[in-house]
């Protein structure tokens, strides 16, 4: 399936411009090709592709709406690396695996202050397309970790932190549910007072195990931990 991103409008379907540039000067597809377009947000038509100089259009053959989305929905709220490129693998592979929502969230501890957020939903929505997924996930601004606070449910909100002598629970003994929030700190994790703080919203804390996993590393496991109770 050649998967492209576009607007679904009734039975109109449009093509997004920078697709429609990789369709015809990168991939030089052409008329008559296979065609598979999303909105995003649950839609796909599939026909046949149709050039017109530099311009891509789609001939529609069927257009499904309200696709199933993926069962628990994850939402990780993460503190930026130093290395920005450790981010943006975490958000690949995380978009990949289902994830439904990501949050870029700032700690005590976090080092790196600009994030192009603009570029992190760009990789979300080609991770999206390259995984078949016809609900791309919501990629939300930068937000103070107080702030962050203000809009969730702690009955299902958890923190994973690396402070042996602080009480977590394991990861397995969180209950199922249809949505689910992480949060996971930066290098050097969240600290004690912010701990304490979390625990204050009633937000409880587990341990991914043994290990002490990289702030990425952390959030992909999360990610595949949610995968596999997708299926």
């Amino acid at each position: 399936m050649k998967l492209f991103y576009g607007e679904i409008t009734g039975n109109k379907v449009t093509i997004n411009d920078e697709e429609q540039q990789h369709i015809v000067k990168v991939l030089r597809m052409k008329s008559g090709e296979d065609l598979y377009v999303t909105d995003g947000n649950g839609a796909l038509a599939s026909g046949k592709l149709l050039i017109e100089g530099k311009k891509a259009g789609i001939e529609v053959s069927e257009i499904k709406i309200d696709l199933p989305g993926f069962t628990p929905k994850l939402h990780i709220a993460i503190a930026p690396t130093k290395n920005i490129d450790r981010i943006e693998f975490f958000v690949e592979k995380a978009v990949e695996m289902g994830i439904s929502e990501i949050s870029i969230i700032a700690t005590e501890k976090t080092e790196r202050k600009n994030i192009n957020i603009d570029k992190i939903r760009k990789q979300a929505i080609a991770a999206s397309k390259q995984s078949l997924r016809f609900h791309f996930p919501v990629i939300n601004d930068t937000v103070k970790l107080s702030d962050f606070l203000k809009n969730i449910d702690p009955e299902s909100t958890f923190v994973a932190h690396c402070h042996e002598n602080l009480e977590r629970m394991e990861l397995k003994k969180i209950p199922s549910m249809k949505e689910i929030t992480f949060l996971i700190g930066p290098e050097g994790d969240f600290s004690e007072k912010e701990i304490a703080f979390l625990a204050e919203h009633k937000i409880k804390a587990v341990s991914l195990g043994n290990q002490r996993l990289r702030t990425e590393t952390a959030g992909v496991f999360v990610a595949a931990w949610n995968y596999y109770n997708m299926i």
